[in-house]
């Protein structure tokens, strides 16, 4: 995880007196703070994307690139027939009605339009993607940049910003923020590479700086079972936001909701592309054995597999999903380029290749080719009818679990404003991505594929629209 966190200050000297300021700051240059930034460009506002690294990078690189959507224009191109009604109902399902409901029906509202206007408006395609369906998406709502790479859509983004002449300033850690009684934000200090700090004063904010993950106190104060856990995201997501918050007593909620990754490859710290499972692999672990089903929580999946021997398992596939799985996949080449896939001609090969129990692989193989032909579910609940069977050659990836990304954090409004606990709002800041509390619940059963990014996009839409228009009459 992280390093020891230097903590965050909200300064009160309301007679300091600012060289420069800019209506809109965006703290942060991932999906959200790019996508603010957009927004509040579009509503007429002057924008600066501060960025704490050299390059943007982030959650977002580090991601497939995928967010799901309702009813854009993808579904209708493809007659599909969805709704924000139905992206509600799937929502609070997955949470066991546990989610922010106020706010899952904004993002179902919002989620399909923002989409379309960030392909038509600003030359960023996302197309409807068809590999990742169901697990709590009762359409397909994944929507993916053409490359299908996290890297591909934060340059998109990126170069989408530049048309609309919004700057992005690197290598500017916003260290703290300049706050006046009523909790309006006068400013932020900036720190350099070289320690050196500067004053900015800003008319209105935009917190989009992700979570917590990188932080190791937080994530044992939140979330115990993934304290010793490994960590697979920006180091950088130390939660600033959530310090930020607490001291000026903003309302959180959630933080104990995250999404977790049951397929690392190990030790090649690179996704398994899931498709490999959803297309009929499975899970084994170092015993050979299988222990979960597969697809029921696929976000939740570091919880089972972490739970096993050595924090290790094996995903069971083979050579006709792994060439499918070629063509569509920047995860899947990686792993074949630096050796990770081992591939065998017969179950005795692969077991031996993989150090696993003599007909352990084949053993399984053969519960899972019954259950297929029974048409019923296998003893763990998964059904594998109307899936191809394993063909030779067979093939293995060892995984692990991480963290990827928290799911909790400031409690917003329909704007993206973020509340008090008593509801009402911080007149100039805003909150998106994983700084602001998401639609998942309070635990990891209820993340929905696609949901981070949705997230995200979605509120940073609304973060920067309505941060333009508080802007122009904010106090200096």
């Amino acid at each position: 995880m992280g390093g020891p966190h230097t903590t965050m200050a909200i300064l009160r000297d309301t007679q300091i007196r600012f060289e420069y300021t800019v209506p809109v700051a965006v703290v942060g240059a991932g999906a959200c703070g790019l996508t603010a930034a957009l927004a509040a460009s579009d509503a007429g506002s002057e924008v600066l994307v501060l960025e704490r690294d050299k390059r943007p990078w982030g959650s977002t690189s580090m991601s497939l690139g995928a967010m799901c959507a309702a009813a854009s224009r993808e579904h209708r191109h493809h007659g599909l027939d969805d709704s924000a009604e139905r992206f509600f109902a799937d929502v609070m399902a997955k949470t066991a009605g546990r989610a922010d409901a106020r706010l899952a029906r904004v993002v179902g509202e919002q989620s399909g339009p923002t989409v379309d206007w960030l392909t038509a408006k600003h030359d960023v395609p996302m197309l409807l993607d068809f590999k990742w369906t169901s697990l709590g998406h009762s359409v397909p709502r994944l929507h993916i940049p053409p490359g299908r790479s996290g890297e591909e859509l934060l340059a998109l983004l990126g170069r989408a910003c530049e048309r609309a002449g919004a700057q992005v300033m690197t290598e500017a850690r916003v260290r703290d923020l300049h706050a006046d009684a009523a909790g309006r934000i006068r400013g932020v200090r900036i720190e350099r590479p070289d320690g050196s700090t500067e004053d900015l004063g800003v008319e209105a904010l935009v917190l989009a700086n992700c979570g917590y993950g990188g932080n190791r106190e937080l994530v044992a104060q939140h979330i115990p079972e993934m304290a010793s856990a490994r960590y697979f995201g920006h180091e950088g997501n130390e939660g600033d936001a959530i310090h930020w918050g607490e001291a000026l007593g903003a309302q959180l909620a959630d933080l104990s909701a995250y999404q977790g990754l049951g397929t690392l490859a190990d030790p090649q710290q690179v996704i398994v592309p899931h498709p490999l499972l959803l297309e009929g692999g499975f899970l084994v672990n170092i015993r050979g054995e299988r222990f979960t089903h597969e697809n029921a929580n696929i976000s939740g999946m570091c919880v089972p597999v972490l739970a096993e021997p050595e924090g290790l398992a094996w995903v069971i596939f083979d050579g006709r999903r792994n060439a499918a799985c070629l063509e569509h996949s920047v995860e899947q080449r990686q792993l074949a380029e630096v050796g990770a896939i081992r591939q065998a001609a017969s179950w005795a090969g692969l077991e031996k290749l993989c150090n696993l129990p003599a007909g352990s692989l084949e053993r399984e193989n053969t519960a899972v080719d019954t259950a297929r032909r029974s048409g019923q579910p296998d003893r763990l609940g998964r059904r594998f009818d109307g899936l191809e069977p394993l063909q030779p050659p067979y093939c293995a990836l060892r995984v692990t679990g991480a963290l990827f990304h928290t799911q909790g954090g400031l409690v917003v409004d329909e704007h993206a404003q973020v509340l008090r606990p008593d509801g009402s709002t911080f007149p100039n800041l805003f909150a998106g991505g994983g700084a602001a509390r998401s639609i998942s619940g309070p635990e990891v059963t209820g993340y929905l594929p696609g949901m981070g990014l949705c997230m995200a996009i979605t509120l940073g839409r609304l973060a920067g629209d309505a941060a333009a228009r508080v802007a122009p009459g904010a106090a200096a």
